[in-house]
C-alpha cells in the first residue's frame, strides 16, 4: 500500500492523539524512576561487555563524554563515580555472586517496565494463565541480551568513531577542509544509523506483539530522528538554564532523570506511530504466544 502525503499526516495526528491519551508524562517519569537504581548495572554491564573488545577505559570514556555533552562535565563525573563504585570488587566470593546477580536483575529491570508500556501501547498483555517462572527469566535474559547488544552496537560506534577520528586527521594534513566535513558528515550518518538499529531492536522484540520488519523500521527512523533533535535541544536546555542547579547535591540525579524522562517520551511517541503506522498498513494487531489483546487498555 502507498503512503501518501496525507496519509503520512493521518498517521501522525493518531499517533500524536494516542500518545497524549496515553499520558506520557506519567510513564516516562516511571521509566526514569527505574533508570536510577538501573543506572550502575546498566552501565556496568555494557562497559564491561563492550571493553573486553575495546578496553574499558576506552567505553567508560565514550560513555562519560555522551553524558558531558548533554547534561554537563558535572553530571559525567557523578556517572564515573557511580560506575567506579558499582564496579568495585566484593569481599568474598559470594558477595560478588550475589552482587553480579543484583546487577543483572537491576540492569534488566528498565527494559523490563519499557515493556510494560510498549505493551500498552500494542494494546496487549501478558495472558496469566501462560506466564510462569520460565517466561519470566526468558524476559529477563532477552532484556539483558538487548543489554549486549547495545555494548555491540557501542562497539561499532566506538571503532568507526575512531577510525573516521584518525582518517580525518590524516585528510586535515593532505586535502581541503570539505573532505574533513565530508568525514563529519559520515559519522553523524553512521551514528543515525545504530541508533535506528537500537530503536528497531526494542520496538521488533520488547512488545509482546508479532510486528512485522517493515513497520518497525519506519517507526524506528521516525524515533532516531525525533531522538536526535531531542538530544541537541536537551543539550542546548540544560547547558543553558541548568534546571538542576537548585537542588544541590541532587542536581546531577535530577538531571538524569529529566533526560531520561524527556528521551522516554520520544520513544514513546515513536512506538506510537509505529503503530499507528502498522494500523494503516495491516490493521490488526496479533499477540505473541504469552500473551492476549487487551483493547481496552486507554492509559498508560
Amino acid at each position: 500500500m502507498k503512503i501518501h502525503d496525507r496519509n503520512i499526516y493521518k498517521i501522525l495526528i493518531k499517533a500524536l492523539k494516542e500518545w497524549v491519551a496515553k499520558d506520557p508524562f506519567r510513564e516516562s517519569a516511571i521509566i526514569a524512576y527505574y533508570a536510577i537504581f538501573s543506572l550502575p548495572g546498566l552501565l556496568v554491564v555494557i562497559i564491561t561487555s563492550a571493553g573486553y573488545f575495546f578496553g574499558n577505559d576506552a567505553v567508560n570514556n565514550h560513555i562519560t563524554a555522551q553524558f558531558s555533552s548533554t547534561m554537563g562535565v558535572d553530571t559525567a563525573e557523578q556517572i564515573q563515580n557511580i560506575i567506579l563504585q558499582a564496579s568495585e570488587a566484593k569481599n568474598s566470593v559470594l558477595a560478588t555472586i550475589i552482587g553480579i546477580i543484583i546487577m543483572i536483575v537491576g540492569a534488566t529491570t528498565v527494559f523490563a517496565q519499557f515493556q510494560k508500556s510498549l505493551n500498552t501501547i500494542w494494546e496487549v498483555k501478558i495472558d496469566e494463565s501462560k506466564y510462569g517462572i520460565w517466561s519470566f527469566v526468558k524476559i529477563r535474559l532477552f532484556s539483558f541480551g538487548l543489554i549486549v547488544t547495545i555494548a555491540f552496537l557501542l562497539i561499532v560506534s566506538l571503532v568507526t568513531s575512531a577510525l573516521l577520528s584518525a582518517f580525518g586527521n590524516w585528510l586535515s594534513g593532505h586535502f581541503s577542509e570539505t573532505f574533513f566535513v565530508a568525514l563529519q558528515i559520515v559519522n553523524i550518518v553512521l551514528s543515525f544509523i545504530i541508533i535506528t538499529v537500537l530503536f528497531a531492536l526494542m520496538f521488533k522484540f520488547l512488545p509482546d506483539a508479532k510486528i512485522k520488519w517493515n513497520h518497525v523500521w519506519i517507526g524506528s527512523i521516525v524515533t532516531a530522528f525525533l531522538f536526535n533533535i531531542g538530544k541537541f535541544g536537551l543539550g542546548l536546555y540544560f547547558g543553558t538554564l541548568n534546571p538542576g542547579d537548585g537542588y544541590g547535591a541532587a542536581g546531577s540525579i535530577i538531571l538524569i532523570m529529566l533526560w531520561v524522562s524527556y528521551s522516554s517520551m520520544i520513544v514513546f511517541f515513536g512506538a506510537e506511530f509505529t503503530r499507528a503506522y502498522a494500523d494503516f498498513i495491516s490493521g490488526k494487531v496479533v499477540p505473541t504466544e504469552i500473551a492476549k489483546s487487551d483493547i481496552h487498555s486507554n492509559s498508560m
